[in-house]
């Protein structure tokens, strides 16, 4: 599909609005106010939740990505991921996102600027995939930033993002289920979250994740080394 064609399928969804050009928006104070629900399992990583007119990148796990999202769409937001072209529809519906409240736009081609600017302006959360945000010039990064704070917005970039607010980082990842010889069923992965921010965010927090858990959806584990635990990348 075109990049205008995808814009228009864009505005055709309601209380979406595109934007010819991304310049400097009108301030809307009461926009940026307040912030949007997490699960439980994530509160200690994100204090107060995903506060609108805010930056975050994540690194390391697409599934956290699609996690951040869930609650906030269950509760009314719209969220909008680009970039992204292999992220997991079943995934992301296990992990509890509303397919209903999710637009996806796999390439947001050589207009990325007013892809993104529509979006933004439209969405409550915007995820922008790793090539987008690894792509982006510092220049526009910060008119996009800009943006999101005026709007209300929530950026969330899959990978370094420039002076991003809050940065989450995945590792030690493990699945649990299977024997020492191979034997079994995966049942749930084990992870290591790090937050580190600006602000009321700078302390830098540890949290241990079942990411998916066994039901599908995110929640708090305890992670330690030993029988039934098998390091798998991804």
């Amino acid at each position: 599909m075109a990049v205008p064609e995808a814009v228009a399928g864009l505005a055709a969804i309601p209380g979406v609005r595109t934007a010819a050009q991304l310049g400097e928006p009108t301030i809307d104070a009461s926009a940026s106010a307040g912030s949007l629900p997490l699960a439980p399992a994530l509160a200690k990583l994100v204090p107060g939740g995903l506060r609108r007119g805010s930056t975050m990148s994540v690194a390391g796990s697409t599934a956290l990505v699609l996690a951040l999202l869930a609650e906030a769409t269950r509760e009314g937001s719209w969220a909008a991921i680009t970039g992204m072209p292999d992220v997991g529809v079943a995934a992301a519906a296990e992990l509890g996102v509303d397919l209903d409240r999710l637009a996806l736009v796999p390439d947001p081609g050589a207009e990325v600027a007013a892809v993104l600017s529509a979006l933004i302006d439209g969405f409550d959360l915007v995820v922008l995939g790793p090539s987008v945000a690894r792509g982006m010039q510092p220049q526009l990064a910060r008119r996009l930033a800009g943006r999101v704070r005026n709007r209300g917005a929530v950026l969330l970039a899959a990978g370094l993002w420039p002076s991003a607010e809050l940065e989450l980082r995945v590792s030690n990842r493990r699945w649990r289920g299977l024997t020492d010889d191979g034997f079994g069923h995966l049942e749930f992965r084990e992870v290591v979250v790090t937050s580190r921010g600006r602000g009321a965010a700078a302390r830098q927090r540890t949290v241990a994740l079942q990411l998916p858990g066994p039901g599908g959806a995110v929640a708090a584990a305890e992670v330690s080394a030993g029988r039934g635990l098998t390091e798998v990348a991804g």
